[in-house]
């Protein structure tokens, strides 16, 4: 098995289980306490996400890189891609009337608009990326950021409308087109590097945490550099609304944890529980659907929590529990992508995509 392929399926893995945490927790526990464990488990507020989408970049990056030297391919790959984020784009809608916190549908958008610039020298990525973040604090002038949001609820009220559609889906969503594509194009740059040589696992590591560590300590030490209340939470803002900090911070983050996660694929990767990992990995739009449909149901039936408005009147549960029940899903997703691999080459959801993209 490719080093570098489980090295990258590692990296999908770590962030399934962040994706656990992060919904079960936002449901079922306190996105508001910073305290205990309770604050450990918001740690992988954000994080985990913007894992994800970076890896999807890097994935079109790996997926299309015979393009770079065969422009007679670049049609077709072209063409594989757009299809793939219509899939998305639609998919991502109808399970929108399950979890209105859906990624999938802003993926689509990030994919169509990756699609535009696939072939392009890999600079001109990081380019882009700081373009998106830029239009997104230009939206934020011109537009209130509240816009549509009933933050007591955390309902999005004229989502279905073209006007609210257009503002969620490009501005002010869960994971909005800007500024959110830039971690997509980040990691369309990263999947073009030279993943053999042993030094880029390395210089992705130092990059990542010269980005990482100054804003954990701006962030940190913010209510001593300023005492303005906008200032101070343009730095603190976390996730909603996606400020620069957010953005380099965790974007730094999830350079940190693509290259030690490239790192120890090098050294593991005849380890079997390294290749049941990397499987899961294989298997994250799978894994997605299914922590949000079952496990949800499942935690619901543990908790004794109904599945509908009146969870956020309820007391929160137990992080402890949270955090056992993550782990506990994720061990059986890794159990059943490890079997599930054994007869077929791709995850159901995976294998459905293929077949609609070819």
């Amino acid at each position: 098995m490719n080093k570098r392929i489980i090295g990258f399926d590692l990296a999908r893995a770590y962030a399934v289980l962040g994706m656990f945490v992060v919904n079960f927790n936002t449901v079922f526990g306190s996105l508001t306490d910073k305290q205990g464990l309770s604050g450990f488990l918001n740690l992988f507020n954000g994080n985990s996400s913007t894992i994800f989408v970076m890896l999807a970049g890097m994935g079109v990056s790996l997926f299309t890189a015979k393009g770079i030297e065969q422009s007679d391919l670049r049609g077709n790959l072209r063409s594989i891609i757009l299809k793939r984020s219509w899939f998305l784009f639609f998919f991502g809608l109808l399970f929108f009337l399950w979890w209105p916190a859906d990624i999938l549908h802003f993926y689509g958008g990030y994919m169509h608009l990756a699609a535009l610039l696939l072939f392009v020298p890999k600079h001109y990525y990081l380019i882009a990326a700081g373009l998106a973040v830029g239009v997104f604090h230009l939206l934020f002038v011109l537009v209130p950021f509240d816009t549509g949001w009933n933050f007591e609820s955390f309902q999005y009220l004229d989502f279905w409308t073209i006007k609210g559609f257009l503002r969620n889906t490009f501005y002010n969503g869960w994971n909005p087109i800007f500024p959110w594509v830039a971690y997509f194009f980040v990691g369309q740059y990263l999947g073009r590097l030279n993943w053999n040589a042993s030094h880029t696992a390395r210089n992705t590591i130092l990059a990542g945490l010269s980005l990482f560590i100054p804003i954990q300590v701006l962030q940190y030490y913010a209510a001593q550099i300023t005492t303005n209340s906008d200032m101070l939470a343009y730095i603190q803002a976390d996730y909603l609304p996606p400020f620069l900090p957010f953005m380099l911070g965790t974007m730094g983050f999830g350079m940190v944890v693509i290259g030690l996660c490239m790192k120890i694929g090098e050294r593991i990767s005849h380890n079997l529980i390294a290749k049941v990992l990397a499987e899961t990995g294989k298997l994250t739009l799978t894994h997605y659907v299914s922590h949000i449909t079952i496990g949800f149901i499942l935690l619901a039936i543990v908790t004794g929590k109904p599945l509908d408005e009146q969870i956020m009147d309820l007391p929160d549960t137990p992080p402890l529990v949270i955090l056992f029940f993550a782990i506990f899903f994720f061990i059986v997703s890794c159990l059943s992508s490890h079997l599930w691999l054994k007869k077929f080459s791709n995850g159901p959801l995976e294998s459905l995509m293929r077949k609609v993209s070819g």
